[in-house]
């Protein structure tokens, strides 16, 4: 299966990405940010980084380049998309889904190893978990506080579209404790924390990120 994983510049977890999915027995396909041209890959990831220096807003240039024309339009059709941290940021700018990322209610920078709990087993990236397992990731954010209107927050909690939350400790002030969320039809993931920093015992605290790789190429394979 093949996964691409777009650089932009100010990208800087793209490579970690492309071994995670490696490690979980893909085939990582680099997809450039100026190319409109996916490639024909069979999924993406859009990675953590500064897209763009971060100008304006978190991800709001990145909206804007050619291969992100491409990528809205294959994700609303289907195509599995994971953002993570900064792709979170840019899956929200480009209104595949909803609310905002904002400056963390500390205005300090956070990196640290994050508790989450997985909310939600039904979406594309997940389904490797279980409902309430608890999973240990690292995090590193400055703009990580995820903001929605109420009725957005009851809509993504009564929908089951919360898919990981913080414990412990809520680092950036997100609404609810809300550490990463889905589309309706469970294809398009944002997540703040970072998955691809925690496959493998020789560069994180756990291998418990290994999970959102393994869901997308088990559900690529059972399709």
């Amino acid at each position: 299966m093949r996964v691409g994983v777009v650089t932009f510049p100010g990208s800087l977890d793209d490579r970690d990405a492309a071994r995670a999915v490696r490690i979980a027995g893909g085939e990582a396909v680099a997809l450039w940010h100026a190319d409109a041209d996916l490639h024909g890959v069979d999924a993406v990831v859009l990675p953590g980084g500064f897209s763009y220096g971060d100008y304006l807003r978190c991800g709001a240039i990145a909206r804007f380049a050619p291969v992100m024309g491409e990528l809205v339009k294959a994700a609303q059709g289907g195509l599995p998309v994971l953002g993570i941290c900064n792709g979170f940021q840019i899956l929200c700018e480009s209104h595949l889904l909803p609310g905002a990322l904002v400056r963390n209610d500390s205005l300090h920078f956070v990196c640290r190893d994050q508790r989450l709990r997985i909310e939600s087993t039904s979406t594309a990236w997940t389904s490797s978990y279980e409902v309430g397992q608890e999973i240990v990731v690292p995090l590193k954010n400055g703009e990580g506080g995820y903001v929605a209107d109420e009725a957005t927050l009851d809509r993504l909690e009564g929908e089951g579209r919360v898919v990981a939350r913080y414990l412990e400790l809520n680092p950036n002030g997100s609404r609810r404790d809300i550490a990463g969320i889905a589309n309706e039809r469970g294809n398009v993931v944002g997540l703040m924390p970072h998955p691809e920093h925690a496959v493998e015992p020789l560069t994180g605290p756990t291998t418990d990120g290994l999970g959102f790789f393994t869901s997308i190429l088990k559900g690529l394979v059972e399709a």
